[in-house]
Parts: structure tokens; C-alpha cells; sequence
């Protein structure tokens, strides 16, 4: 399980409150990512999908077969600027998914229906 932690938190909010307008450093950005993938897993429990955000972290999501070892069934990567996009609300699945900026693969890949958060 990510753990994220009240700095995290405080940074993903001020994202969010300012509409992505906030030019992140890498720390920052980083804090982000961590404290909203933690949220994804805490909302979304589960072990069949990995979510990847490419390179600051990655968890496991969604309810269904157990997977221990090697590659999940479904696997989705970005980077942090798309995922940051996507979890706040300021890109949809669609979009993302259409521009390229998004690769997923396997069933129950396609995030739509889980974000934002």
C-alpha cells in the first residue's frame, strides 16, 4: 500500500484548489501523485489493475482475481502531469486515451468511471 503524508496532502489540495495552475518543482509534483494514487487504492481496493505514473510511483487497484507475482492483468501507465490532469478533473479519459497520453492494457484498464477522484 502507497503511503502518502500530510505535506502530500496539503500540496495535492493546492493543486487542485488552483486548477492546476501551480507549477510544481519535482518534489512537488511527486507529493501529488503520491498522496492521489494513495487515494485511487484507498477508494478503489483491490489487487487487479496497476496503475503506473511514470516515475514518481505505482499501485494496485480494483477488486478481482489475486495477483501476486510478475505483471497484473491490466496495466496503465502516464506520466505525472497526465495522471495529476486526470485524477483533478482538468482531462478526462477520453481525452487522454485520444492524445496518446495514456497506455493501458487488459481488461478493466479504462479508468473513466474512477476518476476524478
Amino acid at each position: 500500500m502507497l503511503t502518502s503524508t500530510n505535506e502530500d496532502e496539503a500540496i495535492w489540495r493546492e493543486y487542485c484548489y488552483n486548477q492546476g495552475r501551480l507549477a510544481l518543482s519535482r518534489d512537488q509534483k511527486a507529493a501529488a501523485v503520491r498522496y492521489s494514487l494513495a487515494e485511487l487504492e484507498r477508494l478503489h481496493p483491490g489487487r487487479s489493475v496497476e496503475v503506473r505514473v511514470v516515475p514518481f510511483a505505482a499501485v494496485q487497484i480494483i477488486a478481482g482475481a489475486a495477483h501476486r507475482r510478475g505483471t497484473p492483468p491490466a496495466v496503465v501507465e502516464m506520466d505525472g502531469e497526465t495522471w495529476l490532469e486526470l485524477a483533478s478533473g482538468r482531462l478526462t479519459w477520453e481525452e487522454a486515451d485520444e492524445a496518446g497520453r495514456v497506455d493501458a492494457s487488459g481488461e478493466r484498464s479504462n479508468l473513466s468511471g474512477l476518476l476524478p477522484l
